[in-house]
């Protein structure tokens, strides 16, 4: 008898990008979308079309370039959401329609104000809608845990006679409990009850409000769920979504126990934490399950004891078949390119030799400050290096210069590098070196922004480890984040700050994003 399989729904880019002070650019989010086609997951669901036109040409972008996973798109069970979510996946080999509407009666009564019919013909009349687009149609009763079982069959009941071929049980507000008498028997219940179910992929969708998103995923999976959908790190609206690196290597690793199988290349799982946390500025915290600083890590002398003489003894898997490097090999100022390039290569960057050119050049200048550039020294500084080439580019930061401390006002002086290649030097005073430097760059510029948010984090251990630093700025009711790494701290966060302030400007002077209803070039 064949082995079944569990398709993997990665909404990093729609649900995601819904955790609170995360705006991601196009360019950003085509990057995810490449390395979640590296990591070999069965659909992408690249945004909400209808939420704003950036959006929409984000999803199109995806559906266009990014070739093997069904590329989706998220709607409201509205004429205008499913349309614009159908031209913005048009041009995919495989698009999808992903219409959702809540079902529970506290969202009817009080965010839909509408009642149990109303919104029963509004469920079935925009799944034919999107039907009569592409085959390819997903529905998620919204708030499903929480739903009058009865009405929520009869629902599924009729969407899947609409043309529905996914059916999402979404535990929207993360209530379900895993166990079989909660999660597993709404399942069960959901296959005995609903004509034709048999016939859809029945899918879940998990929230971790109660820190038991993961959990719920795997028991509905035991349970008959044969697509489940989730976010890198498990980010996403409050506490998140289901963190599907957890899920993947759960399937995986407990093979014996769950007996199916799934696409995913567990080695790109990694490098695309990696990149979701560098892109969103959200942290992966060390204890972190699969992907976090010390997942790998021993600090018992009985832990050490027992890896040294067999890594079975305390490690369920191999660092290895989810992508963290193997070995650390450390740098220096007297390394040279190839030894470089082979480390670098051995983490998983494939550069050209103009590439390389430039990052050798930026690794010599990092070699001089430090004593021992690491692993993780290495990625902050391609981080810095995508960023920098990826993202809209109008000031550079060329000198910073700062005085004061204890008692005296804190003083700072930039000279900054204009779009028209010229240098601009302006000097502020602020209530510590960060804020001096900020209001600096704001005197150069002539901009006014809020900062309302500030994370420092150090990549490596010792006194010469490389900080970086998350900023967030706000101006005309729109946040945009800005990332910077250095050795100062002070530097770090003047690039921080000067990245969140150039897609300000850019997203200013942005005049040629398409209406809403059109499809880009």
């Amino acid at each position: 008898m064949a082995t079944e399989k569990v398709l993997l729904l990665d909404t990093t880019l729609r649900d995601g990008e819904q955790s609170a002070g995360i705006g991601m650019t196009g360019q950003e989010k085509m990057e995810i979308a490449r390395q979640l086609q590296r990591m070999q997951v069965d659909i992408i669901e690249a945004g909400f079309a209808a939420s704003s036109p950036g959006d929409f040409e984000a999803v199109s972008n995806i559906a266009k370039e990014v070739k093997g996973p069904i590329i989706a798109s998220l709607a409201r069970a509205v004429a205008n959401d499913v349309d614009q979510a159908w031209r913005s996946v048009e041009h995919s080999e495989r698009p999808r329609i992903h219409v959702f509407l809540s079902s529970s009666e506290i969202h009817q009564m009080h965010q839909l104000r509408k009642n149990r019919e109303e919104v029963m013909e509004m469920a079935v009349t925009m799944v034919e809608r999107a039907k009569g687009y592409c085959d390819d149609v997903e529905f998620s009763p919204m708030d499903a845990t929480r739903t009058n079982p009865e009405y929520l069959f009869q629902m599924l009941s009729e969407v899947i006679k609409a043309g529905a071929t996914t059916i999402n049980i979404a535990d929207t507000v993360g209530y379900a409990i895993p166990s079989s008498a909660g999660f597993g028997q709404l399942l069960k219940d959901v296959q005995a009850n609903v004509p034709g179910i048999e016939n859809v992929v029945l899918s879940v969708h998990c929230h971790n409000d109660l820190g038991l998103a993961v959990a719920n995923s795997l028991i509905a999976v035991e349970f008959g769920a044969r697509q489940v959908e989730g976010c890198i790190n498990g980010i996403g609206e409050r506490a998140g979504n289901a963190s599907l690196e957890e899920i993947i290597m759960g399937l995986d690793t407990r093979k014996d126990h769950f007996g199916v199988e799934i696409n995913a290349d567990t080695t790109q799982i990694y490098g695309a934490s990696r990149m979701v946390s560098r892109i969103t500025g959200m942290a992966v915290q060390s204890n972190k399950a699969i992907v976090g600083e010390n997942a790998f890590r021993h600090a018992s002398g009985i832990h050490q004891d027992g890896v040294i003489k067999n890594r079975s003894t305390y490690e369920v898997m191999q660092p290895e078949r989810v992508g963290v490097p193997g070995n650390t090999l450390v740098l220096g100022k007297l390394s040279g390119r190839a030894g470089l390039q082979s480390r670098l290569e051995d983490l998983g960057y494939a550069l050209s030799r103009e590439d390389m050119t430039k990052v050798f050049e930026s690794f010599k200048e990092l070699a001089d400050k430090k004593r021992e550039v690491t692993d993780r020294d290495l990625e902050i500084l391609m981080d810095e290096e995508k960023r920098t080439a990826t993202e809209p580019i109008s000031y550079t930061l060329d000198h910073v210069q700062f005085s004061g401390g204890d008692q005296d006002i804190a003083t700072a002086t930039v000279r900054l590098i204009g779009p028209d290649q010229k240098s601009a030097t302006d000097a502020s005073t602020g209530n510590g070196p960060v804020d001096a430097v900020c209001n600096a760059i704001d005197r150069v510029i002539g901009c006014e922004c809020e900062l309302v948010d500030f994370k420092v984090q150090a990549v490596t251990e010792g006194m010469d480890s490389m900080g970086s630093v998350t900023i967030r700025i706000e101006s005309a009711g729109k946040t945009y984040t800005g990332r910077g790494a250095d050795t100062d701290i002070i530097v770090a966060s003047g690039k921080a700050y000067l990245s969140a302030v150039n897609r300000m400007l850019a997203a200013d002077e942005e005049s040629n994003i398409p209406a809403v209803g059109t499809t880009p070039d």
